[in-house]
């Protein structure tokens, strides 16, 4: 579990900032996603993506925030559990930025 709560409403802010830049980083990076990667569905292939980047992310922003007070112990799982509270909110960015 999170240790604090600020902590986890800080999180929870970074997950949204990230997702609200999504769109801008798809039409910078990804400008023919079927082209490069073949791929069949834009949409998953960019939210798999995504989801990644923003645990990666969420991951090294805990640890930089928490250093001194976790002793190293970080649960990927809660940090995923964050992520699919903005599900729908990252699906609708990703699609907003393809059409």
């Amino acid at each position: 579990m999170m240790p604090d709560s600020s902590i986890r409403k800080s999180l929870e802010d970074y997950v949204k900032l990230r997702i609200r830049d999504v769109p801008s980083e798809i039409h910078q990076t990804f400008p023919n996603v079927k082209q490069i990667w073949k791929c069949e569905n834009q949409v998953d292939f960019l939210y798999g993506y995504y989801v990644g980047k923003i645990e990666e992310g969420t991951l090294h922003y805990l640890l930089k925030a928490t250093r001194s007070s976790t002793g190293g112990f970080v649960d990927a799982f809660e940090i995923r559990g964050i992520l699919e509270t903005y599900r729908t909110d990252l699906r609708n960015s990703i699609e907003k930025a393809l059409s």
